[in-house]
């Protein structure tokens, strides 16, 4: 357990690690799996500023967590590094490049609409980002699956999403009870084998060396005071200035609820945030979901960012006295507030606790569950996406709140599935890095879908 006195320096010089944390946040494409993905390339293997075993163990409690596991695992992982002011440059810099780059394309959407030359670009993106996820699902499993139990629970947690439709919750929790039961009767489950422990040189710093807290019942009551009033101090200003019935009340409302009830990531999130932002508030159409959830997918930073492109269109549209564009602006900006800063309170308030809980047994061997039951949700969310990108949207069989459908195999797309070799190839053969990828992938897009007729 790592000495409690230990958290009063940093362990990695803060500059450096903003320089790479800055880097990171460049290439979070493609959902969590990418953005896991990239951490685990960058922290673990080139700079090795921490072990697999210990990211895997920090990105298994943030997976218990509601929000994006992804920028609550850099949180948690600036913490380790450099303390409070690591967890906040980690974090912020994580979700900067996204909330920038969907303001920007949530105002084009809203401009100018479906454009042949947008159209082509999204036609050229999408692919590649199953490219990505592929990846990243073979890169966490294979770090990830240390025993061939977990191998197996991995594979029935894709298929328990997949096949039945078992909510994301469910899966977990029912993962942890069998890791948990798996660690009593096989000791050496949370054990990576030679290959995996061998597999890269091992940390430059040691887990005994990263920041650790002791916990006690005054930081948490501080932590969790301060954070409360940080939370929701926007949403009484709006209050006291727009109005209590004015739409950034209902959205930062909305949404501070949609931070803490909503486990399972940003697909999870969309069933629940299209049933309510179409249905009861009208903020979208249903079709415009599907919209927002691509122009997430292209961006950096978690796909939960969909909901900054819904608050942006629904202010839009009824910004009230305010000017529709600063009304889109103020409603983009204080969602995405409500949205991240319940992040950063779970992590600066469980880390010194779960840290505590770090060598033992039995939480470790259900956190290995979890582990794989990540495993299969990133593959299934990575078939999800497949099959709305390859396959086109006619001769739906079924339609719900998100307009969404499986679509037949007869409707096949071969532009995308061309597109999406082409990722495969580059990721998997030539190895190209993430940008690198999405831009040629996004200009073969382009070239394919001008040249084509309609």
């Amino acid at each position: 357990m790592p000495a409690p006195h230990a958290s009063q320096r940093d362990v990695i010089p803060l500059r450096q690690a903003t320089a790479a944390w800055f880097a990171i946040s460049l290439q979070t494409f493609g959902g969590p799996a990418g953005q896991i993905a990239v951490m685990q390339r960058m922290l673990v293997e080139e700079k090795r500023w921490i072990g697999q075993q210990r990211f895997l163990f920090a990105l298994s409690y943030c997976t218990l967590l509601p929000g994006p596991e992804a920028q609550q695992l850099a949180t948690y992982v600036g913490w380790l590094l450099n303390g409070v002011k690591g967890a906040l440059v980690a974090g912020i810099l994580f979700i900067i490049p996204g909330v920038v780059a969907l303001l920007v394309l949530s105002g084009v959407y809203v401009a100018y609409g479906e454009t042949r030359i947008v159209e082509s670009v999204f036609l050229g993106l999408a692919p590649a980002v199953i490219a990505i996820v592929v990846q990243a699902v073979v890169r966490v499993g294979r770090k990830g699956l240390g025993h061939p139990a977990l191998v197996v629970l991995a594979v029935a947690s894709f298929v328990a999403l997949t096949v039945f439709g078992v909510p994301f919750p469910v899966v977990v929790l029912g993962a942890a009870v069998l890791g948990w039961a798996l660690g009593r009767r096989i000791p050496t489950l949370t054990h990576p084998p030679r290959t995996m422990a061998d597999d890269g040189p091992p940390p430059l710093v040691s887990d005994d060396a990263l920041h650790a807290e002791r916990p006690s019942g005054r930081r948490a009551a501080l932590t969790l005071a301060v954070g409360l009033v940080v939370w929701f101090a926007p949403v009484a200003v709006a209050a006291a200035v727009f109005g209590r019935s004015s739409i950034f009340v209902d959205q930062g409302v909305f949404f501070s609820g949609a931070a803490v009830v909503t486990f399972g990531g940003a697909y999870a999130v969309l069933a629940y945030v299209a049933q309510q932002a179409v249905e009861v508030y009208g903020w979208v159409a249903p079709g415009e979901m599907v919209r927002g959830l691509a122009l997430a997918e292209t961006t950096p930073g978690p796909l939960i960012m969909v909901v900054q492109f819904v608050a942006f269109v629904g202010a839009y549209r009824a910004p009230g006295d305010l000017d529709p564009w600063a009304a889109a602006l103020v409603a983009a900006l204080l969602t995405t507030w409500v949205t991240f800063v319940p992040c950063f309170l779970f992590i600066l308030l469980g880390a010194p606790y779960v840290e505590r809980l770090r060598g033992n047994r039995d939480l470790a061997a259900a956190l290995a569950g979890i582990t794989a039951a990540v495993v299969g949700v990133i593959a299934s969310l990575a078939v999800f996406f497949a099959l709305h990108t390859l396959f086109e949207e006619t001769g739906r069989v079924t339609a719900g709140p998100l307009d969404l459908a499986y679509p037949r195999l007869a409707s096949l797309d071969p532009v995308s599935l061309a597109i999406t070799a082409l990722g495969c190839a580059l990721v998997f053969w030539r190895r190209w890095s993430v940008l690198r990828t999405l831009g040629a992938c996004a200009l073969a897009g382009v070239v394919l879908g001008l040249a084509l007729p309609g």
